[in-house]
């Protein structure tokens, strides 16, 4: 080999192994996320996102970091919690529900943000429309504050006679002035009474079952709310306690032993979450990715506890159901 055609291979293969060194060096894209609940709640939905980041290649501690923020249902934390994702600098930050996206969109309005789930994200000025969002957030809504009358529906079809019922408002979260507004609306065009409980601290909920007990209440909708959420399980105990019919949002109440839910399948919603992170990182405005609706809404009843309550559930229902509970 000649001295000149040495010298430029070496040359060359110093060069490629320097870009090597310093692409290994680089850091990896680090992903905020900031959750509105707890590590325990979003637990199965964060292994969702997970899983839908490894279906496009990216493995935490691999190529990309990721950061998580946690509220544990306390929605006074975080605009504190936004602001330190913020300052973390992240390539983009995922989102969720209502409440954290609220806070997340106050923090920044130059980090990509996608919405994990959440309810009405032009209603609540998150973005300008579903088809063309226009600002730095951009990723999937629940509709959480269309599903009072579907759910109604639900209970009276399980108690026909049902004529009043009991409801949790979280007054500490945006999202149930609205749903509150459904909730009356859908109650008074079905003939049915609502008691509404106000819930202010943890120690409310004792308070409230105790109230829809003392009231007489049929049946008690605990409707979407990340601080119920990540309080589940005592929701669902003091539901057995009091003996009352309980409709929820979501399938983990179902697991827990509540009766029958209806909404929104969330894992799903932040798998696909994913997605829209993939295509940010690889340069996508949030402003030109639609904000997509859940394709998947799911009815679970758990025949355990209605048996329990000793009630019967009606064959139709069950046919409907997307999962029944033995």
């Amino acid at each position: 080999m000649r001295r000149r055609d040495l010298i430029a291979l070496v040359s060359g293969a110093a060069a490629f192994n320097s870009l090597s060194a310093l692409a290994q060096q680089s850091p990896m894209p680090l992903i905020g996320v900031l959750d509105a609940g707890s590590a325990v709640s979003a637990k199965r939905y964060h292994e969702a996102f997970r899983s839908g980041l490894a279906q496009l290649d990216y493995v935490e501690g691999r190529n990309i970091r990721l950061e998580y923020r946690y509220a544990d249902g306390f929605l006074d934390r975080l605009p504190g919690l936004a602001g330190e994702l913020v300052r973390l600098g992240p390539k983009v930050i995922v989102s969720a529900p209502l409440p954290a996206n609220l806070a997340i969109h106050q923090a920044t309005s130059t980090i990509p943000v996608v919405m994990a789930t959440g309810a009405d994200p032009v209603g609540f000025g998150l973005v300008q429309s579903l088809s063309h969002p226009g600002g730095n957030i951009t990723g999937l809504t629940n509709f959480a504050e269309e599903l009072a009358s579907k759910q109604l529906d639900l209970i009276r079809e399980l108690l026909p006679n049902i004529a009043r019922i009991g409801a949790l408002v979280n007054v500490t979260n945006p999202l149930h002035v609205p749903q509150w507004q459904e909730t009356q609306a859908a109650a008074t065009k079905a003939s049915l009474a609502v008691l509404r409980f106000d819930y202010r601290t943890v120690e409310d909920l004792e308070r409230a079952f105790a109230k829809f007990t003392r009231e007489k209440v049929d049946a008690v909708l605990v409707p979407p709310d990340v601080t119920f959420n990540a309080r589940r399980m005592r929701i669902v105990e003091l539901a057995a306690k009091s003996h009352l019919p309980a409709i929820y949002f979501n399938r983990p109440y179902i697991e827990a032993g509540g009766l029958l839910s209806y909404g929104p399948n969330i894992s799903e919603s932040y798998r696909r979450a994913a997605t829209f992170v993939d295509k940010i990182l690889k340069g996508a405005k949030p402003a030109d990715l639609p904000v997509e609706r859940p394709t998947t809404i799911e009815l679970v009843i758990n025949l355990t506890t209605a048996r329990q309550l000793g009630l019967s559930v009606p064959p139709a229902l069950i046919a409907r159901a997307d999962e029944v509970i033995e």
